[in-house]
């Protein structure tokens, strides 16, 4: 084929209707209006309305129906404010079941504690926005962000603990400092988020040890028991003991009070005696003696015999003497 052959291509005529100049401008108006009306916009309760003039933050807007600018002049964001959030920790939800599934990531589960252990934590931080503009352009990828300053608080802190701290009755302090060092965190960040939450969901040795530590659980927990069991004796015996001392003590004061008023009693009443003898010593003499006899005569053991021909009774004689001879 010759390369130099022309051909002719027969293109068929359109006839374009003819567009008053109305028509035209009845288009524009209407294309006008269109593009006005998108800048129409509704921000629920949930939600704050940020809106942007070529990129540049201008207004932010509370709910209900509200309007900006169109397309390209502004635009809108409207996060929500009111949305609580959540990062997981050492394991991520992979179904919410029933039954729900999870799959632990050691990488980040597994830290150092104070007391250089190693320690197995699944941790869950909920938090919402409190102001929206800092949200959405002071950091980049929030959520990530909140997920990495909460791997690093929780390591911080459980770095200053023992092991026991953590595995026993200290994780709600635990908790609380993790909860301040995450928000002193995304704060110096402007993340534009406050934290709600920090709870430790699950706390364990690695799996490796797990048997050992479970021992030495056992064994603190007997510990304890003895330890409580223990002060309840203390707590039962002393007072007891205290209460018995007590009672001695009154007991032998009152000896005391008793003897020394007897003692007085015996003086006051020897005085008296010796005063009544110097008196009359002949008197008082036959009178303390007869006295003694009627104190010794009742407990003896006498017979009173009754002699033949004779007035009256025999003198009283201790028979007991004359058994004995």
């Amino acid at each position: 084929m010759p390369r130099n052959q022309e051909f002719e291509i027969n293109i068929p005529e359109f006839n374009l209707p003819q567009l008053s100049q109305k028509m035209i401008l009845g288009l524009l108006v209407l294309v006008l209006a269109i593009w006005l009306a998108s800048g129409i916009y509704m921000v629920a309760t949930d939600e704050a309305g940020v809106e942007l003039r070529f990129g540049k933050i201008s207004e932010v807007t509370g709910s209900g129906l509200n309007y900006h600018l169109p397309y390209p002049i502004e635009t809108v964001e409207t996060p929500r404010v009111a949305e609580v959030k959540r990062v997981e920790i050492g394991f991520r939800t992979v179904s919410a079941g029933p039954p729900a599934r999870y799959q632990s990531v050691p990488q980040e589960s597994l830290m150092l504690t104070g007391d250089e252990n190693i320690i197995d934590i699944n941790m869950i931080v909920q938090y919402k926005i409190k102001d929206a503009e800092d949200y959405l352009f002071k950091v980049r990828e929030q959520s990530g962000t909140v997920q990495k300053a909460a791997e690093a608080s929780l390591r911080q802190v459980v770095g200053t603990h023992n092991i026991d701290d953590a595995l026993t009755d200290r994780k709600f302090e635990i908790q609380s400092e993790i909860l301040a060092s995450l928000q002193s965190i995304l704060d110096l960040y402007q993340a534009g988020v406050v934290v709600i939450q920090v709870q430790l969901q699950d706390v364990h040795p690695p799996a490796q040890v797990i048997d050992a530590f479970k021992d030495v659980a056992s064994a603190l927990e007997d510990r304890s028991r003895l330890e409580n069991q223990a002060q309840g004796y203390q707590n039962d015996i002393i007072p007891r003991a205290r209460g018995r001392a007590e009672e001695i003590m009154r007991q032998a004061e009152g000896y005391k009070e008793e003897r020394v008023l007897r003692a007085q009693g015996d003086s006051q009443r020897f005085l008296k005696m010796l005063t009544e003898y110097q008196k009359a010593p002949a008197v008082t003499e036959k009178r303390m003696y007869l006295e003694t006899m009627e104190k010794i005569l009742p407990g003896l053991q006498k017979y009173i015999a009754k002699v033949k021909d004779s007035e009256g009774l025999m003198p009283l004689l201790d028979m007991r003497t004359l058994r004995q001879q």
